[in-house]
């Protein structure tokens, strides 16, 4: 966690030192708040690049007000999780879909990536957007220095390798030692290659949160699009990690809520919970929020005694540290497999890294969800109803598009409709019955709804309902409910839709409503 921690601050544009005030506080927060025995919170890639964005919004990076902005947005954010976790918002996470999540994710691991190559190579870097930052490198490369170069690429190179020999290898602690301890017998500082340089020991200072309501308004939105984004990872984390426990999505919120106030008043950054950190955890053979209480007091021990072992610490080791992170958080092979299950989903994530790299990180994950929910919208207003018919020698009715051998009755329209009946689906629903209708041949006398999946009817549906069924009278087609939800028939009844159907005509299974109908076929 310690060289992690100083890696992940060049992310937010502060300084190593506070990577190292942002490990233990949120340790001990979470380990007597939350309810995962082995999640573990820390800094994070994810929403550390939305923290150095929404900052630097509001002052120049490398400033003393830009590593104050950065504590107060963790204060913020931990605010922001708290408020939520009381108010049991924790059904939040559900409004980002895994295929825009990973989507983000993806976009993300480019993004990052384009920004520390500079320090890995040595070489200039740029504003901009990912094309703006990756024309820069290129034309960069060609005054690259040998030795900064190596250097970057060795770590890279090794920080890969003992990813793969192991999980449970500490690959970041090993690559900062060696490349540190390189750097000083060769004299790589002499050679250009940037280092640490002296950090402070001790433990940290209380830190007061900036409170101007101008600057507060400058860095909500982005503390909403971390708490929304670092909740939806921490709890997947939370839960990949459960093996059977039980995860509390309202006190994973509150939990994360103290381990960022405590963070940013000591001087720290934000924190999330993390599947990679709770992934090294689970190698190491941590069984309980014991492991992280040793981790907080070591963290503690490094502060106030081993810092000057970091001053010779070279800044192409940290970007590896950060990069290998990156390339270890990208599952392509998961966005094959979206591709293969719908297309459409797949689109939304690709919408979600074109954006981020085009536009930003916030515009990119705003662009995902917006997307999202308009896919969502579109979804509730366009259900798909299904005319059944009956499986030979049963009583069970299915879609007889999918199920071609089902048998249908001559002059009887057996309809489901899909999902709840409110404003924006009942039009809908009305033009496909108009459809069905007309494709029956002979001509439906009765239709029969098979209501089991409608488990609510708002008043715009009702009254539309009423006319429906009017409009259905007047043609000289009979209609009749079955499996219809108690709730959902009181509503009808209060909307006057029972009184123009017929209380005979509800029925509790669909048989027993094609029963009825045959009874007065013979009777006609």
């Amino acid at each position: 966690m310690v060289p992690e921690g100083m890696a992940y601050a060049g992310i937010l544009g502060v300084p190593p030192i506070m990577g190292l005030y942002t490990l233990a506080p949120p340790l001990l927060a979470y380990a007597v708040l939350g309810t995962s025995r082995l999640l573990v919170v820390g800094p994070d890639t994810a929403t550390g690049l939305i923290s150095a964005l929404t900052v630097g919004a509001l002052a120049a990076q490398g400033s003393a007000q830009f590593d104050a902005l950065t504590s107060t947005l963790a204060v913020m954010i931990g605010a922001f999780f708290l408020l939520f976790g009381l108010l049991r918002m924790g059904w939040v996470a559900a409004f980002i879909p895994a295929p825009v999540m990973r989507g983000f994710i993806e976009g993300l691991v480019l993004v990052t990536i384009i920004g520390q190559v500079p320090h890995l190579l040595g070489i200039e870097g740029a504003s901009g957007n990912f094309f703006d930052k990756l024309a820069a490198v290129l034309r960069a490369l060609p005054q690259a220095h040998a030795v900064p170069a190596l250097t970057g690429l060795l770590c890279l190179a090794a920080m890969l390798a003992l990813r793969r020999i192991s999980r449970g290898v500490p690959a970041a602690l090993i690559v900062a030692v060696g490349a540190t301890a390189a750097v000083a017998l060769l004299g790589g500082a002499a050679a250009g290659i940037e280092v640490v340089g002296p950090l402070p020991s001790g433990l940290p200072h209380l830190t007061l949160p900036v409170l101007d309501l101008p600057t507060l308004r400058g860095l909500a939105p982005g503390a909403l699009a971390i708490v929304l984004v670092g909740y939806a990872e921490a709890l997947g984390g939370a839960q990949a990690a459960a093996g059977g426990e039980t995860i509390d999505p309202n006190a994973e919120l509150v939990a994360h809520g103290p381990a960022n106030i405590l963070s940013g008043l000591f001087g720290g950054f934000l924190v999330v919970g993390s599947l990679s950190k709770t992934s090294v955890a689970m190698a190491a053979h941590a069984r309980s929020q014991v492991a992280n209480l040793v981790a907080a007091a070591l963290c503690f021990l490094t502060l106030i005694l081993l810092t000057p072992l970091f001053r010779g610490m070279p800044h192409p080791a940290l970007a590896a540290i950060v990069i290998a992170a990156m390339l270890h958080l990208s599952k392509p092979g998961y966005l094959r497999d979206v591709l293969a299950r719908s297309p459409g989903e797949f689109a939304v994530a690709l919408v979600v890294i074109a954006g981020e790299l085009a536009l930003g990180v916030l515009q990119g994950i705003a662009l995902g969800v917006g997307v999202a929910l308009l896919m969502l919208i579109y979804r509730a207003s366009h259900p798909r109803s299904a005319v059944l018919g009956r499986l030979p020698g049963t009583e069970a009715y299915r879609d007889i598009r999918r199920r071609p051998g089902a048998e249908t009755y001559p002059g009887l329209l057996i309809w489901r409709p899909a999902g709840e009946m409110f404003f924006a689906s009942i039009g809908r629903m009305d033009e496909e019955l108009r459809a069905a209708l007309a494709a029956q041949i002979p001509p439906a006398r009765y239709v029969l709804v098979d209501a089991e999946a409608i488990d609510f009817i708002d008043i715009t549906a009702s009254d539309a309902l009423l006319g429906m069924v009017r409009r259905l009278r007047g043609a000289g087609i009979g209609i009749g409910f079955a499996r219809l939800r108690d709730e959902v028939r009181e509503r009808m009844r209060a909307g006057g839709v029972e009184a123009a159907v017929g209380a005979e005509n509800f029925f509790e299974r669909v048989t027993d409503g094609v029963t009825a109908w045959e009874r007065g076929l013979r009777r006609d």
